[in-house]
């Protein structure tokens, strides 16, 4: 389908004319090959996400009365059930929601802050060194915010039809009677083991009753993380901020080292986040703003606009070159000046203006790889993500993470659910706006994303999880339907790079998926590029995971796409 119409875009002072064209068996957990998919279609609700099971409990809802909203936290409880490997209750979440009604977009900041007790001196107190904290580190826990995200999104977007508790039920039952495990989650679960010993006792609680991790099909139970659920849903958010649950996190982050108090958890907000666009051939690519690195693919995609990428073939050198090196510079500025949005010295305003983009483009030569520097704006994985959109057009594009995998893999004693390691991106030099200090929220590297025209139509609800790939994925599967006219299933089954290696930063070499046409690959070698080639199998998961749905503006129809990468699947909701 081609969703959308004809818009005049810029490269350099020249204006060109663009049309937007945008879908008892046993079994390891090898990938060796990528599967074959086809959109599905819907004109009553969607549903995309890494997990089909977490995929049938958002249909659930949206079968009962809920909306979108109410969907996509029914969806992000049931994940922490079936891919824990990846997300929960002990992470942080965001979400972007669009009412169809006024065609009005909300956002919302769910990351929790650090300690009011942390502070530089105190962790170099703890004879840590050099400019990060050791990632699996219990310095490295924030305040979860994932409880608060999930209980405020049913609060301001939801139906008002269901409770907080009608939504958690789907999940509270999927924990309590078991749900067999994925080959990706399996093999996920099995890298992960040794972040769960970490937890000591407390670590049998996610691992099988001889003390493995579970195989692929095996029934996994977790009753403790059905009592913290249930502890949200009958108390709302003082069920896991105060009292039990509360006091567990801080007895769990203490004993292993870390800065934690009641206090802390107490004062924990869900804010409000007003999300920010950039256009292109007319089509609004909508990010929120820091702490998260949404700005990264809107500083990327604005410096594109003054590029001759429009002239490029899909998956052509030069469209990849073009790509990696506008993310190269954008990169290098995130680093340089997104943190805890009240301590940035840049407005994001200076950082997405046409000036600036104009300037980062200069750098830009098609034959040859750019010094990728921050620039001086002024004045001029793990994570899942998932999709829905409901039979009035409301749509909630929302993403759940614990970070690296388990996060630090530390687990509050009989609650169920690991601790994240978000703290692990804050950065240990004084005076910079990302350094580690009290109450502060560090870069985070979750995105959720969306899509609209012009006139704030809705488009798409989409997103790619996966560290520092997921501003890299949302611009390629951006550029894919816009640019180059993929539905949305092509558009995530298509190879992609990573620059970086994923979790750990985004330096270094870039790393080629397999099926990236040869001469490509060969040509970019050529410009200068560091290339790691042909990463297939299980190593694709580098590449991020992604779930996209798109309304088609002329018959109302959805498409939707789920990325072969995961376990999951796209599912419509039906009203028979």
């Amino acid at each position: 389908p081609t969703f959308g119409r004809c818009l005049r875009a810029n490269e350099g002072n020249q204006v060109h004319q663009l049309t937007p064209k945008l879908l008892s068996m046993q079994r390891t957990a090898d990938i060796p090959y990528a599967s074959r998919r086809s959109p599905v279609f819907s004109t009553g609700g969607m549903v995309a996400s890494s997990q089909p099971l977490a995929t049938s409990a958002g249909v659930e809802i949206l079968k009962k009365g809920g909306n979108a909203a109410d969907a996509a936290v029914a969806v992000a409880a049931a994940l922490n059930v079936t891919e824990p490997t990846s997300t929960g209750i002990g992470g942080d979440a965001f979400c972007i929601f669009y009412r169809s009604s006024d065609k009005q977009i909300f956002g919302l900041n769910g990351s929790g802050r650090s300690s009011k007790k942390m502070t530089l001196e105190a962790v170099r107190g703890k004879k840590v060194e050099g400019r990060a904290l050791p990632p699996f580190s219990a310095l490295s826990v924030t305040v979860p915010g994932a409880a608060g995200a999930w209980a405020s999104t049913v609060r301001r977007y939801g139906s008002g039809k269901l409770t907080l508790g009608d939504v958690l039920s789907p999940a509270i039952s999927l924990a309590e009677k078991g749900v067999p495990v994925g080959p990706i989650t399996a093999a996920s679960w099995s890298k992960g083991k040794r972040q769960l010993l970490l937890s000591g006792d407390s670590a049998q609680a996610m691992l099988t009753r001889d003390g493995r991790t579970p195989s692929v099909g095996e029934v996994m139970r977790n009753q403790h993380l059905a009592n913290t659920m249930r502890e949200l849903a009958e108390k709302g958010e003082k069920g896991f901020y105060e009292g039990a649950i509360a006091d567990a996190i801080v007895r769990k982050v203490e004993e292993n080292g870390g800065i934690m108090s009641q206090d802390d958890l107490a004062s924990h907000t869900t804010d409000d986040a007003h999300p920010v666009f950039v256009e292109y051939m007319g089509r609004r690519l909508w990010e929120l703003p820091p702490n998260g690195q949404g700005l990264v693919a809107l500083i990327a995609l604005n410096i594109l606009k003054y590029t001759p990428i429009h002239e490029t073939e899909f998956l052509s050198a030069d469209a990849l070159h073009y790509q990696i090196e506008s993310l190269r510079l954008a990169f290098a500025d995130a680093a340089a000046f997104i943190g805890d949005p009240g301590h940035m010295t840049v407005s994001v305003k200076e950082l997405l203006s046409d000036e600036y983009a104009k300037k980062r483009a200069r750098l830009l030569h098609r034959n040859e790889v750019c010094q990728a520097v921050s620039g001086s704006p002024f004045a001029c994985s793990d994570t899942v993500y998932f999709s829905v959109v409901d039979k009035d057009g409301n749509a909630c594009s929302f993403i759940n993470s614990n970070y690296m995998g388990f996060g630090t893999g530390l687990i509050p004693e009989g609650c169920g659910f690991t601790l994240q390691n978000r703290g692990a991106n804050f950065v240990l030099d004084e005076g910079h706006p990302n350094v580690i200090g009290p109450c502060k929220r560090p870069y985070h590297t979750i995105i959720p994303g969306l899509i609209t025209d012009e006139s704030n139509n809705f488009v798409a609800s989409f997103g790619v999880m996966g560290g520092f790939m997921q501003p890299q994925g949302h611009l390629q599967v951006f550029l894919a339907m816009v640019l180059w006219g993929k539905d949305p299933q092509e558009a995530l089954d298509a190879p992609r790079f990573c620059i970086g290696p994923g979790h750990e930063g985004f330096e270094g070499d870039v790393a080629i998926e397999e099926g990236m046409p040869a001469e490509a690959v060969d040509s970019l070698l050529k410009r200068g590029h560091s290339l790691r080639s042909n990463i297939r199998g299980e190593e694709r998961s580098l590449f991020g995971r992604g779930q996209v749905i798109v309304r088609d503006i002329s018959t109302g129809v959805l498409w939707a796409g789920s990325d072969g990468r995961a376990d999951g699947c796209a599912m419509p909701a039906v009203d028979f």
